[in-house]
């Protein structure tokens, strides 16, 4: 440095501290992204994502854990059971739920199948229950508080009549709509005495929660009247209400919920009987039946289970960090990767299940204590039940696509390398496909629903029509059902749908597909074989028996094959694997071997060659069996390989390690492929040049 030069500080040159950040990022998050080396060797590539695997596939295990200790058997024969005893349970008419079809019916149900489901005060004796086991069904499952009607009306004069008929038509209801929702006072003032079955409350006073019926989207509202925690009080209230005419022309649904609880399996049926009465007349009953787990850790299971969401959550923590570094590193280019989107995806759904988890356990404690001090008031759980419904829906979703992530793993398969490359090369053309399909399929959408809607209820609605559509070409249809809504047109809208979706538009996709395939694999087939997952896991089993003593056995099966009969001959490679074979070798250890020491390449093992290969055997048995190395000696085995490198090859029995040897004979078998090419398109070149000048 000259004399009074300033000495110029390098701004860019990362200190410590972010050295030592950026090491430990490189060692916890060492992704492909991450590492932000993209033309490192492919083996490195490999070993890279093999150790991704190994951590997500921990991550995979606990997620099922999760997702399968929430889920049991014991659900499904719960909801089966009480369904059967609300929908299929007939009274002495043969009306149950199922086959309610008018008012009447209605109050037929309520008299009879409803309340003998839900007051069980006698044994199957006879005999009186015990005062304290009151208030359960099938003697097991306690009826959190009391059962509540509900129902929603429409205002007087919702709709307008035609002026032609004003003269004898004088009320007219509307279908039901929100907007308008009747909220006055109906019925006998003198009758109701402000009874809540005759005064509207809003949802916010009823803490009520919307419900999607078959016809209509209904609100949370209404007028409201819970039954008696006994048999006799409700069965006086139903006839109260029935006498009274609670149900009229303007009713448009009225609802039936109530929770129970069973101990036995900690589980909540959340159950919810709904009766629509559209402006048409008549009535088509619904129902809901949410059985979920909504006190979570009570057993010791479920305390385990608990564990496994604290490492869960642990894990987001490690991706979340892991996508941030990514994004950072790759910027908007991470956005391009369908893997980096299905990865936020997934902690996006995991995120939002934890906070739901964390929610559902407080809400619940403090609904089950406002409902312990007052047990004759109704147990709302219709919005917990709705919630932890679509909370398990998510879950499912979220173990789906966590399955579908393995893929992104082992892309290096070559089949799963020739799906991807498939897909990805018809994109375009099946694009043009769909939009091609749909047109034509949302055009018979339209024409069926149209044509067959009034008469068929597969076609009644536009979305029946679409799915109906789709079952027809999954070969699931009723022809006699079209034929019976119009003799004429019924066949040929069937005919023609056939004809042109399934025959010609199906058949087209499935060329497009067979057609890129092909050329797919004709081109993996013509390119030289790349280092694969598969090789890195046999690669590393070798090493592990090898470790174990197992390569003793296999060095004492060449020297027995080298000193026996063939001694002293020349050993071509078929005699070679035949005696090995006869001895449980793998034949690509024999060829790996055989190729390792065929120096002139000739496929034959002279005396010479013969020799050299009883020496690294006799030397790499000295290795195994001599035990502890003295003091002075190398410490192990990978300081006398790097020191027989150092002699530059000096002696019979020095050698290159076998998996150096595999990678380097790789990259040379891959060199060898690119100089193909390379001339293949050099002779192109001059074929067109001779085609030029003449």
């Amino acid at each position: 440095m000259a004399d009074g030069e300033v000495p110029v500080v390098d701004k860019t040159a990362p200190d410590m501290s972010r050295g030592g950040c950026a090491k430990i990022i490189g060692v916890i998050w060492n992704t492909k992204h991450t590492s932000g080396d993209l033309g490192e060797d492919q083996e490195q590539i490999v070993k890279r994502t093999f150790r991704e695997l190994i951590i997500y596939l921990v991550f995979l295990i606990i997620v099922c854990i999760i997702a399968f200790g929430m889920a049991s058997t014991n659900m499904f024969y719960y909801t089966k059971v009480m369904m059967d005893l609300f929908i299929e349970a007939e009274d002495s008419q043969g009306v149950s739920f199922r086959s309610i079809t008018s008012v009447d019916d209605f109050w037929k149900f309520t008299r009879g199948p409803l309340l003998d489901g839900l007051y069980w005060d006698k044994w199957y004796n006879g005999q009186d229950l015990p005062a304290n086991t009151e208030g359960y069904i099938y003697y097991e499952n306690k009826l959190l508080g009391v059962p509540r009607l509900r129902q929603l009306r429409v205002s007087t004069n919702s709709c307008t009549v035609n002026p032609e008929f004003s003269t004898f038509i004088t009320d007219c209801y509307s279908m039901y709509d929100r907007d308008l929702e009747s909220t006055e006072p109906f019925g006998d003032p003198s009758a109701t005495n402000n009874d809540t079955a005759w005064m509207y409350r809003s949802e916010d006073e009823l803490q009520g929660f919307p419900y999607w019926g078959k016809i209509e989207f209904y609100s949370g509202a209404g007028y409201t009247r819970d039954l008696a925690i006994n048999r006799q009080d409700s069965a006086k209230i139903i006839d109260d209400l029935k006498s009274k005419l609670w149900i009229q022309r303007g009713s448009r649904a009225v609802f039936i919920s109530f929770t129970v609880y069973n101990a036995n399996i900690n589980l909540f049926c959340v159950i919810i009987l709904l009766v629509e009465f559209p402006a048409t007349g008549g009535a088509q009953p619904s129902w809901s039946f949410n059985t979920v787990k909504l006190i979570r850790y009570v057993s010791d299971f479920d305390t385990f289970i608990m564990g496994c969401e604290v490492v869960f959550c642990i894990f987001i923590m490690y991706y979340v960090f892991e996508e941030i570094i990514e994004v950072f590193a790759t910027g908007l280019k991470y956005f391009m990767d369908f893997w980096n989107v299905l990865d936020i995806v997934l902690i996006i759904m995991a995120v939002v299940c934890i906070v739901f988890n964390v929610h559902r356990t407080l809400t619940i404690v403090g609904t089950l204590e406002e409902l312990l001090k007052d047990p004759l008031a109704y147990a709302n759980f219709e919005s917990l039940g709705f919630w932890e419904m679509r909370f398990n829906n998510m879950v499912a979703i979220t173990v789906f696509f966590a399955w579908v992530k393995v893929f992104k793993y082992i892309s290096f398969n070559k089949t799963m390398t020739q799906l991807s490359t498939t897909l990805s090369r018809c994109a375009k053309d099946l694009l043009g496909f769909f939009i091609m399909f749909f047109i034509v399929f949302l055009a018979f959408t339209q024409l069926g629903y149209l044509l067959f809607g009034t008469q068929v209820n597969d076609f009644s609605t536009f979305m029946n029509s679409f799915f109906t559509l789709f079952r027809i070409v999954l070969g699931d249809f009723d022809f006699h059902q079209l034929e019976q809504a119009n003799r004429i047109l019924g066949p040929i809208f069937f005919m023609l749908f056939v004809f042109f979706v399934f025959f010609v538009l199906i058949n087209m996709f499935l060329a497009i597909i067979n057609d890129t395939y092909s050329e797919v694999k004709s081109d993996m087939a013509k390119q030289t074989d790349v280092f694969i997952m598969s090789d890195y896991i046999k690669q590393g089993y070798a090493k592990f028996w090898d470790k174990i003593g197992f390569r003793r056995e296999k060095l004492e099966g060449y020297e027995q094959i080298l000193t026996g009969e063939l001694a002293g001959k020349k050993m071509n490679v078929t005699a070679w694997k035949e005696e090995l074979v006869k001895n449980g070798f793998d034949e690509g250890d024999i060829e790996e071997v055989f190729t390792k020491f065929d120096v002139d390449g000739e496929r034959i093992l002279d005396v010479a060659e013969q020799k050299q290969i009883l020496d690294e055997l006799q030397r790499l048995q000295h290795e195994d069996g001599g035990g502890k190395k003295k003091k002075g000696e190398h410490e192990n085995d990978d300081e006398e390989d790097a020191d027989s490198d150092d002699d530059g090859g000096k002696g019979a029995g020095d050698s290159v390690p076998i998996d150096e040897f595999l990678a380097l004979t790789r990259r040379v078998d891959r060199m060898e492929g690119t100089l193909r090419s390379i001339v293949k398109n050099i002779d192109h070149v001059l074929q067109t040049l001779v085609y030029l000048k003449k």
